[in-house]
């Protein structure tokens, strides 16, 4: 089945029976995928809505505004209690801004980073319980006697928000590496107080298959208390020769990781080789497949491995674009503001420069939108507050997305 069939297919079931969840949110119709562009691999999908599904369109109004121009190569940005914004800037700082946006204070004496290729200080994230214990926890890239790795550090942010208090790396995703690409790094608390980490598989040829291996920390998703231990009876847990803290292998890049708040599942995005850009549903003990299977090729066009997208034991992408947006951040909407994206997940885009939206139903995508097309922009992280999208750019500049 070609592409172009595949596609007129699925948009005719969508376009005679979508509905998107209209019980509880503006409806829309369906329209012609926002994919238009030739895949850089025609394989086929493994069902339908798997990729190119029919777009929609936001009928709210939207007010689109940029906060500030002046942050220095940001890289996360997190909510704090008063509503303002903590971001890391790749470089080695954090900054501190006001609910608004402006500039307020910038924290230094943060460790050491290595700030080359893909590396510098990446995701943070604050403690569930910051008004009393203000814990910060974030990912950097640790420079080592041979290679950098990834590393997760947690400290007090002083009463004076310019510096960090009691500073303690509580795990490195060993083994290090000497490339300086593809850290993964996200962090996302779960209900209980833990930490899910995301690693990526550091991109060299001759490391990448370490995604497969349960004695490596590379191409995981981590399940990790505070203090950076295995949380007990994980999948992996009292398995010979297998790291206790693992709780899904198999991914390539995964720079997107969210807790659907509806729902309390783990979701991830990760980058594809060329193409084959992943979003997936992420379960403990699971296998995503990387470097066996995926919808991509080698960035010289050549197939990946034996060039499989299926295989017995490993899962499949719940979406997966193919030319490739380069997936930089996730977040789930779940404000009251703008109905119609209630439970949606947003997906920034770096190489495809526009944030993506995409509506799920009963963890399916049924439909995709894309925002902010045209801006020139890589969005790199993303949050949601009082019913606004947030998100920061690698040119500097902090993005609200409001309803008008």
């Amino acid at each position: 089945m070609s592409m172009n069939l595949f596609n007129n297919k699925t948009l005719g079931l969508l376009l005679a029976g979508l509905a998107l969840n209209c019980a509880n949110v503006a409806c829309v119709s369906a329209q012609n995928p926002v994919e238009t562009n030739k895949p850089s691999a025609d394989y086929k999908p493994a069902f339908e809505g798997q990729t190119r599904i029919a777009g929609v369109k936001t009928s709210t109004a939207l007010d689109i505004s940029i906060l500030n121009e002046s942050l220095e190569n940001p890289w996360a940005i997190s909510v704090l209690p008063n509503g303002g914004f903590l971001i890391t800037q790749k470089q080695g700082t954090m900054v501190i801004l006001t609910a608004d946006g402006k500039s307020s204070k910038k924290i230094t004496g943060l460790p050491k980073v290595d700030a080359s290729g893909q590396g510098g200080l990446l995701d943070v994230t604050i403690d569930p319980n910051f008004a009393k214990n203000r814990m910060v926890y974030w990912a950097y890239s640790e420079p080592q006697d041979k290679g950098v790795l990834l590393a997760i550090a947690k400290g007090k942010l002083a009463a004076n928000e310019t510096s960090i208090e009691n500073q303690t790396v509580i795990y490195r995703a060993t083994p290090s590496y000497g490339g300086k690409l593809q850290y993964g790094s996200r962090i996302v608390f779960d209900k209980s107080g833990n930490l899910f980490v995301s690693t990526g598989e550091r991109s060299g040829g001759d490391i990448r298959i370490q995604a497969q291996y349960l004695n490596s920390s590379l191409g995981k998703i981590l399940h990790l208390t505070t203090d950076g231990k295995a949380v007990a009876n994980g999948p992996f847990a009292g398995k010979a020769d297998a790291r206790p803290e693992i709780y899904a292998l198999g991914l390539r890049n995964p720079d997107g990781l969210a807790i659907n708040p509806q729902t309390g599942d783990l979701w991830e995005a990760e980058f594809g080789p060329k193409g084959g850009d992943e979003v997936n549903l992420i379960k403990p003990g699971k296998n995503y497949g990387w470097p066996i299977i995926t919808y991509g090729t080698e960035y010289s066009g050549k197939q990946v491995g034996d060039g499989i997208q299926q295989k017995e034991g490993m899962e499949q992408p719940v979406y997966f674009w193919n030319p490739s947006i380069s997936p930089g951040c996730i977040t789930f909407y779940n404000g009251t503001s703008i109905p119609e994206w209630k439970g949606n997940l947003f997906v920034g885009g770096l190489g495809g420069s526009h944030i993506i939206r995409l509506v799920i139903k009963n963890n399916k995508v049924v439909g995709e939108e894309r925002l902010l097309e045209g801006k020139g922009e890589r969005f790199r992280d993303m949050v949601e507050k009082d019913g606004a999208l947030y998100s920061v750019t690698d040119n500097g500049k902090l993005y609200k997305i409001a309803k008008k």
